[in-house]
């Protein structure tokens, strides 16, 4: 380990595996990669890249900027913007040659507008989701909106985003396939790429893969919902946060630690400070809910409040040290903590967890 402080490893190969056992399940349907907010934390380009050398057939993010960082690093590959953008930025996704989300008629013109040709576009429809997207009796006004507007905008993909494709059991995601169904009906679909899985849509739900697949958070190893396990799904996590001991000091019984001195020690014992705290992603109130760290492949609990930029673990008299490895998230020796144990504690899902990991935390990606 070299970083002084903390530091994010990402695992590229776990990466590829995850995409992989993804098209073995799907086929024939593509596998789109999405590595919108940064990867979920795991670094945009390096896993873009991972995932595409993988067999993916393109990517999704969420916003201009992630696009024009992928395509700053050489990426080549379909990039789809998963929902539509401002007019204001039309000229950057012509230029960036983004592949847009359409759902008004506006945003078609402000792409005409920027000089569009053969922009290949996508357009959503919202089946029950109630975000965004263009709703099922007007869809086929939309695109034939839009088929006016060629050759400077072409119509690629349609698709739509499932609510509760993580219920293996809820009735909700086969409703929301039959409004797709019944709204694609009016339309000539010869070439269209027709889309409307997630993680758990694509791993649980056959009738939702079609054409192709979003993999989001399946792809990092992570559960896609309560039901859908990544051990159950044969997943490998990619994603490691560690840092290193800052300071040992032995500490009295009765004595108390951190802000508001919540913690009191019933005991003599030691306590190792470790350099990473609630600026870095480890949420504050973790320490209070039972969090764990590995020093020596051996777990000990978080004691006081996790501060902005340290936390405070007690060790007992293990011989811990100065320098000494932490892994908060990740294994070590035979012991494992998991992104999905920091979520049930925190009361949470394992996406805000990992993209919580502030960028003050340096990404390192390993393997690939």
């Amino acid at each position: 380990m070299s970083p002084d402080r903390a530091e994010v490893v990402v695992d590229l190969d776990a990466i590829a595996e995850n995409v992989a056992l993804t098209l073995e399940r799907v086929a024939p349907a593509q596998v789109w990669a999405v590595v919108k907010a940064d990867a979920y934390g795991h670094g945009d380009v390096a896993v873009a890249a991972a995932a595409l050398t993988a067999g993916a057939s393109g990517l999704c993010v969420a916003t201009v900027e992630e696009g024009e960082r992928i395509r700053s690093a050489g990426i080549d590959a379909p990039v789809l913007l998963l929902s539509q953008q401002s007019p204001r930025v039309a000229e950057r996704i012509v230029a960036a040659r983004l592949t847009p989300t359409l759902y008004a008629v506006d945003a078609m013109d402000a792409l005409v507008s920027a000089g569009a040709k053969d922009l290949p576009v996508h357009v959503k429809v919202d089946t029950g989701m109630q975000r965004v997207g263009v709703r099922p009796d007007g869809l086929s006004q939309l695109v034939a909106a839009l088929t006016e507007r060629s050759p400077a905008l072409r119509l690629e993909g349609i698709y739509t985003h499932l609510a509760v494709a993580d219920r293996i059991d809820d009735p909700g995601t086969n409703e929301q396939l039959e409004r797709f169904e019944t709204a694609l009906a009016e339309l000539d679909l010869d070439g269209v790429l027709i889309h409307a899985a997630n993680s758990a849509g694509a791993l649980v739900h056959p009738g939702s893969r079609q054409d192709l697949v979003r993999l989001g958070i399946a792809m990092y190893g992570l559960s896609p919902g309560d039901d859908l396990t990544a051990e159950k799904l044969g997943l490998r996590p990619a994603l490691t946060l560690r840092a290193r001991v800052g300071h040992v000091k032995r500490v009295d019984a009765g004595s108390s630690i951190s802000y508001g001195w919540r913690h009191t020690f019933d005991r003599a014992t030691t306590v190792a400070t470790v350099p990473i705290g609630y600026a870095d992603g480890v949420p504050r109130r973790l320490s209070s809910l039972g969090g764990e760290v590995l020093i020596g492949g051996r777990r000990h609990r978080m004691v006081g409040v996790v501060t902005m930029d340290q936390l405070m673990v007690d060790v007992g008299d293990a011989p811990v040290a100065v320098d000494d490895e932490v892994v908060l998230i990740g294994s070590q020796g035979g012991e494992r903590i998991g992104v999905a144990e920091w979520s049930a504690m925190l009361g949470t899902i394992d996406y805000e967890v990992v993209c919580g990991i502030s960028a003050r935390v340096p990404r390192r990606s390993i393997g690939g």
